[in-house]
């Protein structure tokens, strides 16, 4: 299972933020999850012949 205890931050736009955050809470849920969410596709996407770990790979209930 990932452990959640790294920290990424980022610049983005206020506009954009408000959007993004805007449309994430009309799903129920937050922009974390969501960031979270599309970095492990983008991983799973390009990791190219990297070995990756169970929990990370397509299927698995990891978020």
């Amino acid at each position: 299972m990932e452990n959640r205890t790294a920290r990424l931050t980022l610049l983005i736009d206020p506009r954009k933020k408000k959007l993004f955050e805007e449309i994430c809470s009309e799903h129920d849920l937050t922009s974390s999850q969501v960031v979270r969410r599309l970095i492990r596709q983008y991983i799973i996407d390009n990791a190219g012949s990297r070995e990756l770990p169970d929990w990370l790979k397509p299927g698995s209930k990891a978020e």
